[in-house]
């Protein structure tokens, strides 16, 4: 079908145009990117989605979707470059598809150009035609021809691309009626005279706009994304017709799918996450919701899939005709309106709803309702779109799946058996819900849960849960069952028992990893908890809620009795108080393995303790033999160290003899290398008064160079010194914070390890991205990632360069074009990596060991076997490809790091 924008108001038809515009020029920019010879093979539609190199919010991103979708618009290898300087060629090839002129490109012995024109062998056609329209005049052109330099690659400048776009639009004539008279910009006298009247009447017109200083650059270089604005402007001047293009009023819209009535027919469309929404008023993406039924709308696409759909309007085209619902006869609604019976024959798109909004068939609506019937007012049929009963009765039972609950509003919306929604009101002491035999509050049902219900007189009679998913209840925690595979609690004054899941969650405020044992289940004061039920209605979750823990810290031990159990204490006001201990108290003292009867000797009078209880009962007991805080003074006149706690508060901790320093990677720490601000743990002597050692938290950053998966002992290697570290204990995330396992870590992981004193406490492996170097400018780096986005890192006077096997403090290092891995050390310092290339010829590539094989340069050549990174990153320019691409005989380049492969780039 045949769009013709002048069918819709000028307004908004020349702003349609002029987002082809921004497209058309990407299109032939991209032909131009491709070679000389012949039309561009590797370049590709961008019509199902956005450029890599074109982020949401970028402002030329609706001209972009709206130009793509009408396959006017491709890219390089899905790349848009709008920072590239835009050719002679490539603006001519956007002037000439912009008047819709590409069926008149001329072929073989009618391709002319003018002498000492050239071009690439692909733009000749459409330079010939420009010549022909008038878009370009001989005796201009041939004054821009330069010796040693093809006239259509010269960059086109903005001068040049004014009078371009106005002879495009028509307007050469009342440009040169307005004369060469000099424009209001400041380098006025720099505008060739010729010129002037092109670049007077485009500034009018806003088609061209200064730069800084009110200045036009006539001379300047126009970008990809510039000449987007000049052609978008100037189509605020023209219309022309475009295929693929669709106006009309829609009719219908899911998830998946809309219609439009387009004055002659209905069309439908396919929907799908790629399609784009925009509103003519706005360069901001919008929802497909915030789009209105009936309104008007264009909708550009192939094959009946819709890639950008556009609101014209919000306003919808129908007419509200309101009376009394009589009778259905077939398709035919009768309703009694005024003094008359009127007859409505209504299609399919019609949409019933009762008075509270839900979907429902025809046939629900009760003779005598009233009803509100909207009717579209864009064809002769003018048809009923909308069916509304405002008062009235509804009966029906359905089953459905709930979509969702609002308890505030008690209601329920059910997704039905026959794909309409209903919105179900619960009342209380009318609805019951019912769920495996039981009576169960709203709040109980579950997105996803299908029910069965019934309304009787439009109020909701019954709900009842015939396939359940996960939901919650509440109650008091009454007793576990002695093999710890049930639960018994109480529910509003009544006992239910629910079987436990394998292994359930168990969630204590205060507690770290909580077990089944920590519940406190009592027939007077158990733990208020939530249970979280499956499907099967067995409990996959605990959690305890309001449970009023008291933390008591650094009491004084009066007694305990091993036998009874009970812990005498005074606190820091000598007021007494009695505890009971037991297997389930949570124990901390000096030990890897903590148990009640290890720390019971411990218990002695005028030891200090932490207690966290709940009345009479100790949950947790520590015996204070540490302090974990920063360093805030170190005072050896009067052997005082003070730390800041993480709760705000300050320690103040004496030593008699100076107090042993553990500090990763110096063997002889004292006291003298801890500094103001350290992270520090304060061991205590034995008797709690006196700091006897200092483990200073710190961090490095290693290499992993093996790991051995019987004892997960880990060979790290740091400055070029091979240790070990055991990770089977230690807490280890991945690069995006997700707690992974030892075994997930590989040869050639970055890795940064958390060491108190000299015991490492935590891994986690360093983020490592590969980056081209594009630009240095003092200490920002500007690098290309893997998906073609250019990032910027301000390295300041503090960074890393490892090159060639030697580290560097200087910039000086860093070359343009260097492939790096970036990271951050332990301390965040940057650092560049740079990766060292050798060219190579692909054999084969080896699954079961990760290994590249490629071609031996002789048989004395023993370097043509490589372990492959995790990551590595594999292309041709910019297309990622896989390994197994890789095909015998290819030439790559294979970037490495500590001789394994960071990146192949295939020739």
């Amino acid at each position: 079908m045949t769009f013709k924008p002048s069918n819709i108001n000028a307004k908004h038809s020349k702003k349609m145009v002029s987002a082809m515009l921004a497209s058309l020029m990407a299109l032939s920019a991209g032909a131009g990117a491709a070679g000389a010879d012949t039309a561009p093979a590797a370049v590709t539609t961008a019509a199902q989605g956005a450029f890599s190199d074109v982020k949401s919010g970028y402002w030329a991103e609706k001209h972009i979707y709206k130009l793509a979708s009408l396959d006017i618009l491709v890219g390089d290898r899905g790349l848009f470059r709008p920072g590239d300087a835009v050719t002679k060629q490539e603006a001519v090839t956007i002037a000439i598809r912009f008047m819709n002129q590409k069926s008149n490109l001329p072929a073989g012995s009618s391709i002319k150009l003018p002498e000492g024109i050239s071009t690439s062998e692909y733009a000749k056609s459409y330079v010939s035609l420009a010549f022909e329209l008038g878009l370009l005049e001989e005796a201009e052109e041939s004054k821009e021809i330069l010796e040693k330099q093809i006239w259509g690659q010269q960059a086109a400048s903005r001068e040049w691309i004014a009078k371009l776009v106005i002879r495009a639009i028509g307007k050469e004539a009342e440009a040169n009626a307005g004369g060469n008279a000099n424009s209001s910009f400041a380098d006025d006298s720099l505008i060739t005279a010729a010129n002037k009247p092109y670049v007077n009447l485009a500034a009018e017109l806003e088609i061209a706009q200064g730069t800084t200083g009110n200045k036009f650059n006539p001379q300047g270089t126009v970008t990809r994304a510039e000449i987007t604005a000049f052609f978008n402007r100037g189509s605020e001047y023209t219309d022309y017709e475009y295929d693929n293009q669709y106006k009309g009023y829609i009719t219908e819209r899911t998830d998946s799918k809309l219609t439009l009535y387009t004055g002659s027919e209905y069309v439908s469309f396919t929907v799908n996450p790629a399609t784009a929404f925009y509103n003519s008023s706005s360069s901001s993406k919008i929802a497909p919701s915030d789009i209105k039924l009936y309104t008007q709308i264009v909708v550009s696409g192939s094959n009946s899939n819709a890639a950008y759909v556009e609101s014209m309007s919000d306003t919808p085209q129908v007419e509200v005709i309101e009376g009394s619902f009589e009778r259905l006869t077939g398709s035919k609604l009768w309703m009694f309106t005024g003094n008359t019976y009127q007859e409505f024959a209504f299609t399919d798109l019609t949409v019933f709803y009762d008075q509270n909004g839900q979907v429902i068939k025809p046939e629900d609506i009760t003779a005598g309702s009233i009803v509100e019937l909207q009717r579209e007012t864009f064809t002769s049929a003018k048809n009923p779109v909308v069916v509304q009963v405002k008062s009235g009765m509804v009966n029906k039972s359905a089953e459905g799946t709930i979509q969702s609950i609002d308890s505030a509003a008690s209601t329920v919306t059910v997704l039905n058996s026959t794909g309409t929604t209903d919105v179900l009101k619960v009342q209380e002491g009318t609805t019951v819900i019912r769920y495996h035999n039981e009576i169960v509050a709203l709040t109980e049902l579950k997105a996803g849960t299908v029910i069965k219900y019934s309304i009787k007189d439009s109020v909701t009679q019954s709900i009842e849960v015939t396939a359940g998913v996960e939901r919650t209840v509440r109650g008091t925690l009454y007793e576990l069952g002695s093999n710890l595979s049930t639960i018994t609690y109480d529910r509003n004054g009544s006992l239910e028992v629910k079987l436990l899941a394998p292994d359930p969650q168990i969630v204590i405020s205060g507690i770290d990893t909580p077990k089944l044992t920590d519940l406190l289940a009592d027939k007077t004061s158990g733990d208020e908890v939530e249970l979280t039920l499956n499907a099967e209605d067995q409990v996959t979750k605990i959690q305890v809620l309001n449970r009023q823990m008291e933390p008591l810290n650094m009491v004084t031990v009066v007694s305990y009795n091993s036998k009874t159990k009970l812990l005498t204490v005074l606190d820091s006001n000598q007021k007494p108080h009695v505890f009971t201990l037991n297997d389930a108290t949570k124990v901390d003292y000096n030990s890897t393995k903590p148990t009640l009867s290890g720390i019971e000797p411990y218990l002695t009078d005028g030891r200090k303790v932490n207690l966290t209880t709940i009345g009479t009962r100790a949950l947790s007991i520590s015996i204070v033999y540490k302090y974990e805080g920063t360093v805030s003074e170190i005072n050896t006149s009067s052997k005082i160290v003070k730390l800041i706690q993480s709760n705000g508060q300050t320690i103040s901790i004496p030593y008699q003899s100076t107090p042993t320093v553990e500090l990763y990677g110096k063997a002889s720490a004292s006291l003298s290398d801890v500094s103001i601000g350290d992270q520090v743990t304060a061991m205590l002597s034995s008797n709690q008064d006196n700091l006897s050692k200092l483990y200073v938290k710190s961090a490095a950053q290693f290499e992993v160079v093996s790991l051995n998966t019987s004892n997960y002992r880990a060979e790290v290697k740091k400055d070029g010194v091979t240790s070990s570290i055991y990770v089977d204990s230690l807490p280890i995330t991945n690069d995006n914070g997700a707690v992974i396992k030892p075994s997930d870590l590989q040869k050639g992981m970055l890795i940064n390890v958390s060491f108190d004193g000299s015991s490492p406490t935590a891994v986690s492996v360093v983020k490592q991205i590969w980056g081209e170097i594009s630009s240095i400018n003092g200490g920002v780096v500007t690098y290309k990632t893997t998906t073609g986005s250019n990032e910027t890192i301000n390295a300041g006077s503090k960074v890393k360069v490892v090159k060639n096997g030697t580290t560097s403090s200087s910039m000086s290092t860093l070359i343009e074009g260097d492939h790096v891995i970036v990271t951050k050390d332990a301390d965040g310092t940057p650092v560049f990596q740079v990766l060292t290339p050798l060219s190579k010829t692909f054999w084969k590539y080896n699954a079961a060991a990760n290994e590249l094989q490629v071609k031996r340069a002789s048989m004395t050549d023993n370097n043509y076997r490589f372990n492959l990174s995790p990551n590595v990153y594999i292309h041709e320019g910019d297309t990622t490809l896989s390994v197994q691409s890789l095909k015998d005989n290819d030439n790559i380049v294979v970037y490495l790091l500590n001789n394994v492969v960071i990146e192949i780039s295939k020739q």
